[in-house]
């Protein structure tokens, strides 16, 4: 017998601001380093903002945000989502973060594995990728354990930390979905 999923993930509501913000302050040092939105400051008011700005994402149809949350208790314990949808040739990326607390336990590989399934099949996306720099061998990892398929490293991909760095482009088809 299939056991049911500890983690669930869907759209953000404006309740789930407070828990958003716990899991963002938790892993404050770890997402500095990593999300650009992310720094020592993060307030309540931030995850506020977020939620309202994804909630008018989701309803102009420019990106996807979803929260990761624990099925049992309901807690946020990170984020996921489509974004950089281009409709013209059905292409998007798929993004994800953790919280500190919650990583290296499939948390990213269920929410990335559930991220491409909207996009493919509630967007009818045709192509997803995951963009990710050379030394975040963590994401490299999720990519690989969902099917992604590596395709190249691409010179000056990602603005990051001020500067623009190399990463990695995985790809995604909906026959790849592992």
């Amino acid at each position: 017998m299939q056991q049911p999923p500890k983690y669930t993930v869907r759209r953000l509501q404006p309740t789930d601001a407070l828990s958003f913000y716990a899991a963002v302050r938790e892993s404050i040092d770890d997402l500095t380093y990593w999300m650009p939105w992310c720094s020592k400051e993060y307030a309540l008011s931030d995850a506020q903002a977020w939620m309202e700005t994804a909630n008018n994402m989701w309803a102009t149809g420019a990106e996807y945000p979803m929260g990761i949350f624990d099925a049992n208790t309901g807690v946020v314990v990170g984020g996921t989502g489509v974004n950089h949808i281009n409709r013209a040739y059905r292409i998007g990326n798929i993004g994800y973060w953790v919280s500190s607390t919650h990583t290296g336990q499939g948390v990213a590989r269920f929410a990335a594995h559930q991220a491409a399934v909207h996009g493919f099949k509630e967007l009818g996306l045709t192509r997803l990728e995951i963009v990710v720099l050379t030394h975040n061998k963590a994401s490299q990892r999720v990519a690989e354990r969902i099917g992604a398929k590596f395709e190249c490293e691409a010179r000056n991909r990602v603005y990051f930390q001020g500067a623009p760095h190399n990463a990695f482009v995985y790809s995604l088809l909906p026959d790849d979905l592992l």
